[in-house]
């Protein structure tokens, strides 16, 4: 019976120093308080529908952050601007109980299966400030998924394109050398 005890000890202990951290990939969950929407260009158009996608980025610090999870559509109608349905989320690296850096990242998926692609092909994209959270999923048995509780309301922001920045430098140019030329 001893040896039994033993292993059991050793199995929750191992699993417990294994467990992976996780968060509630929602940004409205009223029994934490959280209740936060993401915005258009104009930043007053909610985000919505299946063209509009958002994913998490955490780390250990804000320098650190990589994309965790899959990206997830924002709601329609009454939930527009908001992500719902996004479920449990595992932060890899960071063990449940620990602080992680997080960061919500949107785009309008049309433009790119991930922000970075969206980003270099001049659609308008966005991010959060990064916060810290304690993630859930730490204990034996693993406890909730712990609520994006510090996330703030931020909006998308348009990128130019590369030839657009050209276009402008060059109309730059040629005014300052008109003026030169007076």
């Amino acid at each position: 019976m001893k040896k039994l005890l033993f292993v059991a000890a050793c199995v929750f202990a191992t699993a417990a120093a294994l467990a992976q951290g996780t968060v509630n990939f929602a940004s409205y969950a009223p029994a934490s308080g959280l209740n936060v929407k993401v915005f258009d260009t104009d930043g007053l158009t909610p985000l919505t529908g299946p063209n509009y996608v958002a994913q998490l980025y955490a780390g250990t610090s804000a320098t650190s952050l990589s994309p965790v999870g899959s990206a997830v559509a924002f709601g329609t109608a009454a939930r527009a601007g908001y992500i719902i349905g996004g479920g449990a989320v595992t932060i890899p690296t960071i063990a449940g109980g620990a602080t992680a850096t997080i960061e919500l990242k949107a785009w309008d998926s049309t433009k790119g299966t991930s922000w970075e692609l969206a980003q270099s092909a001049g659609s308008a994209v966005g991010a959060s400030t990064a916060f810290t959270v304690v993630l859930g999923g730490g204990g034996v048995p693993p406890g909730p998924p712990a609520d994006l509780v510090g996330l703030t309301t931020f909006s998308l922001v348009a990128v130019p394109e590369p030839s657009t920045i050209a276009l402008g430098f060059l109309g730059g140019a040629a005014l300052l050398l008109r003026r030169r030329n007076k």
